[in-house]
C-alpha cells in the first residue's frame, strides 16, 4: 500500500498519526460547538466569513465545517467545491461526523473531486462511528455499487484504522492516559495542510 494524492487520505491519516479527537472517554466522538456562524444578513457575512476563516485556520473544526458549507451550498456566496473540499477535508480529520457525512458523499458523487466508491465508504464509515445515523445508510448505498475488490481495500483500511484505535485504547488502560498528540490549536499541536493519503495497491 501506498500514499498518494488525496485517495483515502483519512485513512492513512489514522494510520500514520492517531489524531483521533477526544471526548469524554470515547476518543472516537467528537462534541459539536458552535462558535462559528454564516447565516446572516449579507452586510455583515464579509466580517463574519473572515473570522471563520481565522478560527478554522487555527484549528476550529467547527468553524472548518462551516466554511465548508457556506463554500459548498453557493446560497450565500458563488458555489466553491475545491474550497468546500478542502475544510470539510480539515474537519473530518479531526472526527467531526457532519463534515465526514459531507466530505464522503462528496467522494461518492464525484462533486470537486474524483468519485472514488472506496474512499466515500470508508469516509462514511467513520462519520458513521462519530454519531451520524446518515452516515451509515449512505455508507449502504455506497456498498451497493462497490465491486468485490472496492469493498475488500475499503474494509482492510477499516480495520487497520480500528485495529489502531483499539492498540491507542489498550495504551490508555495500561498507562492511565492516552497518547494522542496535541489536539490541533493546543500548543504544540496542529495539522499539517499537505495531509498524507492512503491508497490500497
Amino acid at each position: 500500500m501506498s500514499c498518494t494524492g488525496r485517495t483515502l487520505f483519512l485513512g492513512c491519516l489514522l494510520l500514520a498519526t492517531p489524531l483521533l479527537a477526544q471526548a469524554g472517554d470515547n476518543s472516537l466522538l467528537v462534541p459539536a460547538t458552535d462558535r462559528c456562524s454564516l447565516n446572516l444578513p449579507p452586510e455583515e457575512l464579509p466580517q463574519a466569513v473572515a473570522a471563520c476563516q481565522e478560527l478554522a485556520q487555527q484549528g476550529d473544526n467547527q468553524a472548518q465545517y462551516e466554511l465548508g458549507e457556506f463554500y459548498y451550498d453557493g446560497k450565500r456566496a458563488p458555489r466553491d467545491l475545491p474550497q468546500a473540499l478542502h475544510w470539510f477535508e480539515q474537519s473530518s480529520l479531526q472526527g467531526n461526523a457532519q463534515a465526514q457525512l459531507r466530505l464522503g458523499t462528496m467522494f461518492f458523487q464525484g462533486e470537486g473531486v474524483q468519485a472514488n466508491n472506496v474512499q466515500a465508504y470508508i469516509v462514511l464509515k467513520m462519520a458513521a462511528v462519530n454519531g451520524s445515523d446518515e452516515a451509515m445508510d449512505n455508507a449502504d448505498l455506497v456498498a451497493e455499487r462497490m465491486g468485490r475488490e472496492e469493498m475488500q481495500a475499503a474494509s482492510q483500511v477499516l480495520g487497520q484504522i480500528f485495529r489502531s484505535y483499539l492498540l491507542e485504547l489498550q495504551n490508555l488502560d495500561d498507562s492511565g492516559s492516552p497518547d494522542f498528540p496535541a489536539a490541533p490549536g493546543a500548543p504544540g499541536g496542529g495539522i499539517s495542510p499537505q495531509v498524507p493519503a492512503f491508497a490500497p495497491n
